[in-house]
């Protein structure tokens, strides 16, 4: 202890060295044990996973599915869901008078029609009117057959207070402009957006009449577009039921329609819908799944196959895919029964477990290749063992970190926290089935080997001098190379047969190192980086809920529509004050104009005012006077009462009424980037609310996918980017050297810069699907580039450019197999009619291309310039070989030291 408190700072950080060189041959030791006990008891563990797997996973035959879809993709915590809870407990869900309408969530069941001509005229034309009403005649009639009673809309439907189906004001815009022609009169003006009825009242129908071109306080021209909605009662479970009915047979009802009557175009859409369609991607993508297992057991056959009948491992490459498809199917019932339910999102797990297996796989394999053929086959196991299961457990560990990290409850959206749950679970059980059902087959094919036997009939092959007096078809079956005398360098001679150890060994390795080509690569990298840059500085969020949905849906259909003829105005935003003011007063009514100026407005409020203006009466009344002819006068005529149900009144202790809520309705004029411009304008709202003199909340449905969705979805992604780099920091201290986590950690940071950058290029917005294929391009890239780069720096004797080719030969063929694999595998995605599947497929295609460049040629190119030193390294050894020597003839003789001294 005394000699190493007082050394030098250069011998503590050598003697640090020192302990953690033998911390890691400890972990090899370990897992060189591990592989001698699978390899005495291969039965054992080639039997049990898949007895494990058949019990466990017979419970997935009854699956359940998530059904709640705000469940899964909405933020769980977010102030947008106690605005909502607030603003029900004032003015409980009632669209009678004015409706609550989003784009993208409404509450409750209802059935939706956008309504467009095919021709070029007006839908407000004469024939296009009769149409519209005629269709809204037979969605009136629609029969729900129930428990021997036939439902109809009237039995479903809103009741107003006139005990009347509420309907969408457009209807009794279009049926006056119908009675008009049949009176043989000219019919009202209709104007946009808001527009009034024969009876006085004013409403608004920038929901309900799109497309309009000459928009403003004039006569609207030309419409496109006219947009019905039908809202129904759900509030017992089987008002549910038939409710749920009825909207199948509204979306029928609405196809048969258009199908005979071809001069409109219609775009039915349900409360149902989007969860329909939502789950709609997994049946659509059922066969693309079928066929990308197909390619990727092809492919891993196909590249552990040799022309060499004994070394050649078909059945190894097969082998693989089953012990992945194990895992997935133990994980699967495992899920099901601890009460998971299924959703499409799960649909990104198989590949992720795919990604992480054949790296597992084809390592192993590779490290098989480079042992002794005259070896026993539990050396050989063995040796395999502590040459990968320590990278391959360091690089599960950092996958259960990182989606553990989403799985917490600190993540708040559930569709991604159950996602990186089931995700640890398959990652887990892939590890431990490729430690021991792979293994162990891995130690049956090595006695295969070693006796001579061909690897898939299992026969004896004959030696060179028997095989000659066969045909030339058995010849050609049985073809192999003896290597009788077992020398190490025969052995590797025998398997650079393989295609595609040949060329990385001949070609791959001496092009990638040659002085012309590495500043080629270096450019090439510079303009990776710049394009990378360039889509960068233009990632969008993706709250978008039709980006999760298949594509040839009622869904994206609406959605498309809605956005072409809708989309002039924001959803209706309900701003509420939820507490007592002094309406009365002068100032506070300018406040209260002044913070919702400039929006299209629905209000009681300036209605009451341009009353009392009418009245030539002043807007500053007294309290009771104001109040009073609110209730009595205001409230009474026809045209205004409508109004009564967004004002709460109280009776105070004196006797006097108070308003103690209120209520507004406001829209916002926007554009095509109308998601952009209502975030923007929710957070602005949001500000205002906390520090006007009113106080008010805001609230639309819509808000509550809204609301904290950027930071809901960069959460977990970047809780998984902090504690990678813990982990990679902290593992520095335990690894042989720290270098490798130094080169780990750029690699990573430039990969996942990379894939950031260009999956915005490739049009893919940020949502919950790309934040969980960046978690996993994390750990992807780990997989891939840490064997190659703990190889080459722990090299020694040799120059770099000498130990990258060396580093490649041993882990490129490894490389190149899984990631061709995987590619091949993720290419049936693209198939898919889904924006589901199409960002899985552009994001984890983009992840596992980039991270190939990487450790191929960007990684091989800068470390051949960059450290860790080789040369220093060589000439550090014969030095402490000497200083050994000279401590010894030390001891051996003073007249030695005399002369050691001299020099």
């Amino acid at each position: 202890l005394y000699f190493f408190y007082s050394s030098s700072p250069s011998r503590a950080l050598c003697t640090l060295r020192m302990l953690r060189q033998v911390l890691h041959e400890g972990l090899r030791t370990s897992f060189s044990k591990l592989g001698h006990f699978v390899a005495n008891h291969p039965v054992f563990f080639a039997s049990a996973p898949v007895l494990i797997s058949i019990l466990l996973g017979s419970s997935f035959s009854h699956y359940r599915v998530e059904e709640n879809v705000e469940y899964l993709l909405a933020p769980k915590h977010s102030l947008a869901k106690i605005e909502g809870n607030l603003v029900d407990s004032l003015f409980p869900v009632n669209r009678s008078k004015h409706t609550l309408y989003s784009d993208l969530q409404t509450p409750g069941r209802y059935g939706r029609v956008i309504v467009t001509s095919s021709a070029r005229g007006s839908i407000l034309d004469q024939h296009h009117v009769d149409l519209i009403l005629k269709l809204h005649g037979l969605v009136t009639k629609i029969q729900v057959h129930m428990n021997g009673f036939n439902y109809t809309f009237a039995h479903m439907c809103i009741l107003d207070d006139n005990k009347s189906c509420i309907v969408d004001d457009i209807l009794r815009v279009l049926e006056e402009l119908r009675a008009a022609r049949f009176a043989n009169r000219t019919g009202g003006a209709v104007r946009y957006p808001i527009t009034y009825l024969r009876d006085g009242r004013e409403v608004y129908i920038g929901h309900q009449l799109g497309g309009v071109q000459s928009p403003g306080k004039v006569q609207v021209k030309h419409a496109e577009a006219v947009q019905l909605t039908y809202y129904l009662q759900a509030v017992n479970s089987l008002n549910d039921v038939v409710a749920a009915k009825w909207e199948t047979k509204f979306c029928e009802t609405v196809e048969r329609f258009q199908q005979a009557n071809g001069e409109l175009k219609m775009y039915p859409f349900t409360s149902s819908s989007l969860q329909g369609d939502f789950q709609k991607t997994s049946k659509v993508s059922e066969r693309p799944l079928i066929t990308s297992l197909a390619l990727c057991v092809a492919l891993a056959v196909l590249f552990c196959s040799m022309r060499d009948c004994v070394r050649t491992k078909p059945w190894l490459g097969l082998l693989a895919v089953v012990t992945m498809s194990l895992a997935m199917l133990t994980s699967a019932g495992i899920i099901n029964l601890t009460g998971g339910k299924y959703n499409s999102t799960f649909l990104g797990i198989p590949f992720i477990v795919l990604g992480h297996g054949l790296c597992g796989t084809f390592e192993m394999l590779s490290s098989w290749r480079r042992t002794r053929e005259d070896q026993h086959v539990k050396e050989r196991a063995a040796a395999v063992f502590a040459d990968c299961m320590l990278p391959f457990t360091a690089s599960t560990a950092m996958y259960m970190v990182t989606f553990g990290i989403g799985a917490s409850p600190f993540t708040n959206i559930e569709a991604v926290r159950v996602f990186c749950r089931n995700t640890c679970i398959s990652v887990f059980f892939n590890y431990l089935y490729i430690l021991t059902f792979y293994g162990s087959n891995l130690v049956f094919t090595g006695y295969l080997e070693n006796n001579y036997q061909h690897n898939i009939f299992c026969k004896k092959v004959p030696k060179p001098e028997l095989l000659q007096q066969k045909p030339a078809w058995y010849r050609f079956l049985m073809y192999t190379q003896y290597n009788e005398e077992g020398a190490e360098s025969a052995d590797m001679n025998a398997y650079e047969g393989h295609l595609l150890v040949s060329f990385m060994k001949r070609y791959y390795c001496d092009w990638i190192t040659n002085t012309y080509v590495k500043p080629f690569v270096v450019l090439f990298y510079l303009v990776y980086i710049s394009f990378a840059l360039m889509g960068y500085l233009q990632v969008s969020e993706g709250s978008d809920l039709s980006n999760v949905v298949a594509t040839e849906t009622s869904t994206i259909a609406y959605t498309t529509a809605q956005q072409k003829y809708f989309s002039n105005y924001s959803p209706v935003i309900g701003f509420y004050i939820y507490e007592s003011i002094e309406y009365w007063n002068a100032s506070v009514q300018e406040d209260v104009l002044e913070y919702t100026k400039g929006f299209v407005r629905i209000s009681w409020f300036e209605s009451y005012l341009n009353y009392l203006r009418k009245l030539n009466m002043t807007t500053g009344l007294p309290k009771r006077n104001f109040t009073e002819l609110l209730r009595n006068a205001f409230l009474k005529l026809p045209q205004f009462c409508h109004f009564s149900d967004d004002i709460i009144f109280a009776r105070r202790a004196g006797g006097e009424v108070d308003v103690v809520a209120s209520r507004m309705f406001l829209v916002a004029k926007t554009t095509e980037n109308k998601r952009e411009e209502m975030y923007i304008l929710l957070d602005t709202l949001r500000k205002l609310s906390l520090t006007s003199k009113v106080k008010f909340i805001i609230f639309n449905p819509s808000f509550v996918y809204m609301d904290r969705y950027a930071s809901s979805l960069g959460a977990p992604l970047k809780n998984s980017c902090i504690s990678a780099l813990f982990l990679l920091f902290f593992s520095a201290f335990l690894v042989a050297d720290s270098l490798i986590n130094i080169w780990v950690t750029l690699v990573v940071v430039s990969v996942e810069f990379g894939v950031i950058g260009f999956i915005t290029l490739w049009k893919v917005e940020l949502d919950c699907i790309s934040m969980l294929c960046l978690i996993y391009g994390l750990n992807y890239t780990i997989d891939s580039c840490a064997p190659l780069i703990s190889t080459f720096v722990l090299g020694r004797d040799f120059t770099r450019t000498k130990w990258v080719k060396i580093t490649l030969e041993r882990h490129g063929v490894s490389m190149l197999q899984s990631y061709l694999c995987y590619t091949a595998s993720l290419l049936p995605l693209a198939a898919v009619p889904s924006n589901l599947t199409r960002t899985l497929f552009r994001c984890l295609f983009l992840t596992a291309f980039i991270s190939f460049f990487h450790c191929l040629a960007i990684l091989p190119i800068m470390l051949t310039f960059l450290p860790p030193s080789k040369k220093k390294r060589k000439e550090k050894k014969p030095a402490e070989n000497r200083e050994e020597i000279e401590c010894v003839e030390i001891v051996d003789s003073t007249r030695v030291v005399d002369q050691i001294t001299t020099v």
